[in-house]
């Protein structure tokens, strides 16, 4: 029989350069450099007063990050960002392992939503441009992101006028969930939204693997032939994991 090295994913202490935690390339990396270098965030100074007195705030341009991020995930509470910004590495990256309470991200949202709908707006606009928004990304209920915006080939004001409206419409969605989330009992924790994923991921690959022991015929270069016969008997779930 076959032997491998065990494979541990048990927690550990471990030294984390948390720079290169975002990789050239992600949503997470352009998200980080566009909010520190390329983006006005001087309308947040302003509503700060503590220069000579009160205590040091978060930086709004980390709560911009780990929000941000975090609804690219699917995570729309502040407990839930609370919790990943404590837990997960990319998170933990973004907020410089600053780990800030769920009060302070709920009132956040609460308390600026036009200037963190413009600025997500120009965000996701510009990496959509990139390709770095993924369909499996925020899958958050009545989010609708329009068409990516580099295959728009006429590049007009009017175009991009409107490619921005459909941005920021999705921006204010999900301000609006995490708000109502806000509201309602704590939710669902981690590990049981990944028993639910995992369910569906069961179900789904034993469904794929029933259709690949009926179809033993199946070879590469029928693939293009075979893919549409698959997702019809898997009712497309196939094509729509996530």
């Amino acid at each position: 029989m076959a032997r491998y090295k065990p494979i541990d994913t048990s927690p550990r202490f471990l030294a984390v350069d948390l720079q290169r935690q975002l990789l050239p390339g992600t949503f997470e990396h352009a998200l980080n450099h566009l909010i520190n270098f390329e983006l006005d965030l001087s309308s947040f100074d302003a509503r700060f007063k503590n220069d000579e007195t009160g205590a040091a705030a978060y930086p709004p341009a980390m709560l911009l990050k780990v929000v941000l991020f975090a609804y690219s995930q699917g995570i729309v509470s502040s407990r839930g960002i609370e919790r990943v910004c404590c837990d997960h590495v990319t998170f933990i990256a973004l907020s410089g392992d600053t780990q800030p309470h769920f009060t302070t991200i709920a009132g956040f949202v609460s308390n600026l939503t036009d200037d963190i709908a413009r600025l997500f707006t120009q965000i996701l606009y510009l990496c959509d441009r990139q390709g770095l928004i993924g369909r499996e990304m925020f899958a958050i209920d009545g989010v609708k992101l329009p068409g990516n915006a580099s295959k728009q080939k006429s590049g007009t004001r009017a175009d991009f006028e409107h490619q921005a409206a459909k941005l920021e419409a999705a921006a204010r969605v999900m301000l609006e969930r995490h708000r109502e989330a806000d509201q309602k009992p704590i939710e669902a924790e981690l590990r049981q939204k990944e028993i639910q994923r995992i369910t569906r991921l069961q179900t789904d690959a034993a469904q794929l693997r029933q259709w690949l022991a009926a179809h033993p015929e199946d070879r590469r270069e029928k693939r293009r032939v075979c893919r549409p016969l698959i997702n019809q008997s898997l009712g497309n779930q196939v094509s729509s994991i996530t």
